[in-house]
C-alpha cells in the first residue's frame, strides 16, 4: 500500500509521517531526505516531476516487496499525483500558504483524497492508523 502524505511546506506532512509510521509498521521515505540522498534541490516543473517518479520508484519498491510505505513530500500538482500512483492519500489541509511563494503558486489542492486533515491534534495518526490497519 502506497500512502502519499501531501501538502504545502510547513503543513505537518513530517510531523503526521513520523508519528503514522510505528503505528502501521511502514516504510517511509521524506522527500527532504530523499532529495538530499540523490543531490537535486530543483525545484522547476521538471524537478519536481524527476522528484515525484523518485518518490513512485522507491514506494513501488516497497510495495512490491508487500510493505506498507509513507511517502511525505508537497507533490503540488495534479500530474505530480498522478504520476505517483497512491492507493492512499492523506491531505495536509492545515495552512492557507507555505513558506515559499512558487510552491503556494503552483500548488492545486486535490479533488480527491482519502483523509483530509485541518488541523492537528494527538489522536489524528491513531484514527487514520486504525483506518489503514483495518483495509
Amino acid at each position: 500500500m502506497k500512502i502519499l502524505i501531501l501538502g504545502l511546506p510547513g503543513s505537518g506532512k513530517t510531523y503526521l509521517a513520523q508519528r503514522l509510521q510505528p503505528l502501521i509498521q511502514s516504510a517511509w521515505y521524506n522527500a527532504d531526505k530523499v532529495r538530499e540522498m540523490a543531490g537535486d534541490w530543483d525545484f522547476s516543473n521538471e524537478g519536481r516531476l524527476r522528484q515525484s517518479e523518485r518518490m513512485k520508484t522507491f514506494a513501488d519498491f516497497e510495495s512490491i516487496k508487500g510493505r506498507k510505505v509513507i511517502c511525505d513530500f508537497v507533490c503540488p500538482t495534479e500530474e505530480t499525483r498522478k504520476m505517483f500512483e497512491a492507493d492512499v492519500l492523506i491531505w495536509m489541509n492545515t495552512i492557507e500558504a507555505g513558506r515559499f511563494e512558487d510552491t503556494n503558486k503552483i500548488f492545486e489542492k486535490p479533488m480527491q483524497f482519502d483523509f483530509e486533515v485541518t488541523e492537528w491534534n494527538d489522536k489524528t495518526q491513531i484514527e487514520i492508523a486504525h483506518a489503514l490497519n483495518t483495509k
